[in-house]
Formats: C-alpha cells, structure tokens, sequence
C-alpha cells in the first residue's frame, strides 16, 4: 500500500485522465493554467468479501482516512460509504459497492468468476486502486451484466480505478456558482449528464453537484472491441452549515443520478 497520500492521488489521476481523455480539456478550459483542488474521488466494487468496499478503503485507512458517513441506493442495490483525511486538504473519497447478492442467480454467478480470478497478493499491492482489470472477460458476459446492472458492467470492464475525479468550485478561480461552470463546460463542447437536471441538489442541502458524461473509449474483450463508457468528471460546491464549516458530506439522492453519467449515451463525448 502507498505511504504517501499524495503519490497516491497522482497515480490514481495519471491513471485517470488515460481513461478519460476529456478530462484533461476540463482540466485547462477550468483551471486556465491554476491548479484546480480535488474536491473527491470515487471508486465502484461488488460486496464479495474478497473485494469488497472495506477491502478498497483499507487502502486509504493506512494513510488516516476515517469512515465519515454511509449511504444506500436501494434502486441501484448499493452501498457506499465516504472518507475523509485528518487534512482537509486532501480529497474525500466515496467508496461504492453492488449488492450482489440482490441480483439473478445468474449474475451472482458471472461475479463471482470474475472475483475468483483476481490474485489475493493484488489486492494489497500499491497499485490496486488503479490497476484495472484482474480477470478475463468476453462482450457476451459484458452484455448480460449490462442488461441487469450498468454498475457490474462497468466494474468487469474498467476495473479498479477512480470512476471520477471532482473540482471543488469553492476553490476554483473565476467561477462563483455552478451554473457558470457548466455553461463553460457547454459552450466547450462538454455533454453534461441531465438525470435530475443539469445541477443536483442545492443550497439547501448544503451540495450541489454536476458532471460530464463518461468519455466512450475502446476496451479490448477476450472477443472483440466495443467502444463503452469509461469515466467522467464531476463539479461540486459545498455550501457552510450553521457552524460556518463547509459540508463535507454527500446526499444520496443527488448521488443517485450521479452514477447515471457512466449509462451509454450517443453523440460526441466532447470537444
């Protein structure tokens, strides 16, 4: 495991971006040259014990991160949980998993040979939070996952690795709401993911959230090659809570519709 939580960070962003190329031209059309702070990560896994969400964030565990709040999403059979580093500084990060057992005998099935296949050592290693694909897969077991779960497919073909990356706005040069930063993302040729509208939640309930749609890049099938949604990038603002903190959680239902910027859609990704 990593000593050093910002090697950790720029690992898993290099990975990113190779995953996401569209997140590089939001990097410079927002930053215009600044640095942009990471507002969070997120990460996806099923609730296999061998991989499940305790097994990811031991990984962030060993470098103080503490269990800050949990979250259900009954619709999309999920649990998650986020965390949060003694430095506030450093980004929080959200940890997602499938229920497995919710779904057909068919996908438990297909899940757990998936898990069987990865190596125990891997999954300490320091470089399993952004390693990818431990297991071989053909387009027809993507398909059949698909058609029951977006979520199990996108974890068999992308692997492990940050599913998004998130500009804090509170932080970000030049902009003074969420609107005006998706309407630069817009008028740059960014697809914004509309489930919910352009911008989910409000001040509220102290988060509002909005994203691109996962770039489509081509992922290699023990079959074939299928161009399929990778990830995505997302733009949060915290508003203060009577203490004059910042918020530092995250609502379910906004981050329901969140996980929908991975679904296929058609058209140009962006610019």
């Amino acid at each position: 495991m990593h000593t050093d939580v910002n090697e950790l960070f720029s690992a898993l962003w290099t990975d990113y971006i190779q995953m996401t190329p569209s997140a590089a031209k939001v990097h410079e059309l927002l930053g215009k040259g600044e640095d942009i702070i990471n507002d969070h990560i997120a990460l996806r896994t099923f609730n296999l014990p061998k991989v499940n969400l305790q097994v990811l964030a031991a990984h962030f565990e060993a470098l103080g991160y503490k269990a800050c709040g949990d979250y259900n999403f009954e619709a999309k059979k999920l649990n998650a949980k986020h965390y949060e580093h003694p430095d506030p500084t450093q980004p929080k990060v959200f940890i997602s998993e499938l229920l497995v057992e919710e779904f057909s005998p068919e996908l438990q099935d297909k899940v757990a040979f998936l898990v069987e296949q990865i190596d125990e050592k891997a999954l300490t290693q320091k470089d399993f939070l952004y390693s990818g694909r431990h297991w071989k897969l053909d387009s027809e077991t993507y398909q059949a996952l698909l058609a029951e779960s977006e979520y199990a497919a996108w974890v068999a073909a992308i692997g492990y690795r940050a599913n998004h990356f998130t500009v804090s706005v509170n932080h970000l040069p030049g902009y003074d709401s969420l609107q005006e930063v998706n309407q630069a993302l817009k008028e740059g040729g960014f697809v914004l993911n509309t489930s919910g509208g352009e911008i989910k939640g409000s001040a509220e309930v102290l988060l509002e959230q909005s994203s691109t749609m996962a770039d489509q890049i081509e992922v290699a099938f023990e079959d074939t090659k299928l161009k399929i949604p990778s990830c995505f990038y997302e733009f949060a603002l915290r508003y203060p809570k009577p203490d004059g903190e910042l918020y530092t959680g995250f609502v379910a239902a906004s981050a329901d519709k969140i996980f929908e910027s991975t679904n296929a859609v058609f058209g140009k990704q962006s610019a």
